[in-house]
């Protein structure tokens, strides 16, 4: 899997808005993921590579010199870049995180209308995972093919939905969109209601269920078993 770069990145069509601010010269350094997270010391958590998308709710309540260490943090963790939608609680990145980032070389891109996340996420992760390779079928479409050919699809649905899909219409179609949702925003809550335009409240009491009903939701296999479920159920 050849991942992309950061040009190719913001050549997707989702990215269509971004203005990038520095780091002009890291565009051809590569992205693993795309990580939502307000909180200012999310560097820990991040192995390297990653596109962070914040909308600056913390950054905004920060002193300068938090701003700063959560910059040089996010560079010295090795991560992609930083995108901030500046609309709600900051319109403009501040002077002296934006000086920061630029000595450092460090991307910064600013979103100045309102973007969904998860379609920023979703965009770049299938771009990630399924990058376009010449006279190449995409994995995700070669898995799906060989569940069906070998008769084994419905059993793998059953596996890892069975207790949603024995519901009746409403509650089963309300559940996979809330499921589908939380993948794509890496269950982050707020992204995940704004998403589906309801409240928080909705999103964990669903989750609740989603858990009750299918266990485990955490570990990597699990989320990835559920998404290709998802993709064969549309299919």
């Amino acid at each position: 899997m050849h991942l992309p770069t950061l040009r190719q990145i913001l050549e997707l069509p989702a990215f269509a808005g971004a203005e990038l601010l520095s780091g002009q010269g890291r565009l051809e350094a590569p992205i693993t993921w795309v990580h939502v997270a307000e909180v200012l010391d999310v560097a820990r958590l991040l192995s390297g590579g990653e596109l962070v998308l914040s909308t600056g709710l913390e950054l905004s309540r920060s002193t300068p010199e938090a701003q700063v260490a959560y910059v040089r943090s996010l560079a010295e963790a090795g991560v992609g870049g930083l995108g901030l939608e500046l609309v709600q609680w900051l319109t403009e990145v501040p002077p002296e995180m934006l000086q920061t980032a630029r000595m450092l070389q460090f991307p910064i891109l600013a979103f100045r209308t309102e973007v969904r996340f998860a379609d920023l996420t979703r965009a770049a992760h299938e771009r990630i995972l399924r990058p376009a390779v010449d006279k190449e079928e995409p994995l995700l479409d070669s898995l799906l093919e060989a569940l069906v050919e070998t008769g084994r699809d419905r059993s793998f649905l059953q596996r890892q939905l069975g207790a949603i899909l024995n519901l009746p219409s409403r509650p089963r179609s309300t559940l996979l969109a809330t499921l589908e949702a939380l993948l794509a925003s890496q269950f982050n809550i707020a992204e995940t209601a704004r998403r589906l335009g309801v409240r928080r409240q909705s999103i964990y009491y669903r989750l609740e269920q989603l858990r009750g009903m299918l266990g485990d939701l955490e570990s990597p296999e699990r989320r990835l078993g559920l998404w290709v479920a998802l993709e064969l159920l549309k299919r």
